[in-house]
């Protein structure tokens, strides 16, 4: 059997360095694919071309040339995270930042006294802990794995030194960090003007709009990303509120649920309802 080269495509190289991240929470960086173990150079070829590509279909580092990307990709580690366990911890100065291959990780402030918020969850093509760059307070909360995650970390000090002698990629973190004061202020805004059912409706309207571009009168499925008690927790309410206001919706022939696939029977409507609550300040009338 000849030995494992390196004629593939970027796509399979990609996909090779992403089912390693999953397969090895040690850091593997490439499964055993024949009996003859790959030469260092080959490895360390296939880490940096495979973590490049990534980087360049991020939202993060779209756009950037080549050679910006191969460098980013040389300060760059992949790594698996089990459901559960923390990717870095509140006020950590010195982690960097990560970007989601797979998975789900969910960041947490801690207020004290027992007290905090689910800030976002975090999905494939998403990036956190950026801010822990330039911030003297380190990361903005903890980050822990809601469902088996994939990701892949720049190093803090090496980005750094990267950003000296490429400027342009300060532009990049600051549309990041604008990304993330827009998420913010959406989420004070749904918390402090919308009560909980109509953020859990908005919540059902928006993914029917991101996935199909617009609320008709005809149903629309989607899923449940991540578990029930997770994204209660991002739209600030309890799992149990949660479940009784797809209930509710469900009584109103507005809703069918099957597991984590829900079924809007009038999206339309369900906009409608928003809008109304808006209009008058008052609640949705889902309550039986």
């Amino acid at each position: 059997m000849p030995r494992f080269t390196l004629h593939r495509s970027t796509g399979e190289r990609f996909a090779v360095l992403t089912e390693a991240c999953r397969a090895d929470n040690r850091r593997t960086i490439l499964p055993q694919v024949s009996p003859y173990p790959p030469r260092r150079t080959e490895l360390a070829d296939l880490k940096e071309v495979g973590i490049a590509y990534a980087l360049g279909h991020s939202p993060l580092f779209q756009g950037l040339d080549a050679d910006v990307l191969r460098a980013i990709a040389s300060v760059t580690t992949p790594g698996f995270f089990p459901k559960g366990t923390c990717l870095f911890h509140q006020g950590d100065r010195d982690h960097g930042f990560s970007m989601l291959l797979s998975g789900a990780v969910q960041l947490y402030h801690n207020y004290g006294a027992g007290k905090g918020q689910v800030l976002h969850v975090f999905r494939a093509g998403e990036a956190l802990g950026e801010e822990s760059l330039v911030s003297g307070s380190g990361c903005a909360g903890e980050a822990r794995a809601v469902d088996d995650t994939s990701v892949l970390t720049v190093s803090k000090a090496g980005f750094l030194e990267l950003l000296q002698r490429r400027p342009e990629l300060g532009l990049c973190i600051l549309r990041a960090m604008a990304r993330q004061l827009d998420s913010l202020m959406n989420l004070i805004a749904d918390l402090s003007l919308k009560d909980t059912r109509t953020r859990v409706v908005a919540w059902l309207v928006n993914e029917c709009q991101r996935h199909f571009g617009a609320c008709a009168v005809t149903p629309c499925c989607i899923e449940l990303p991540v578990a029930k008690q997770v994204l209660a927790a991002e739209l600030g309410t309890t799992s149990e509120t949660f479940s009784r206001t797809l209930a509710k919706l469900r009584k109103l022939g507005l809703l069918e649920v099957d597991g984590r696939k829900l079924t809007l029977l009038n999206p339309a409507k369900l906009a409608r309802l928003i809008k109304d609550n808006f209009d008058t300040h008052a609640a949705l009338p889902v309550a039986a």
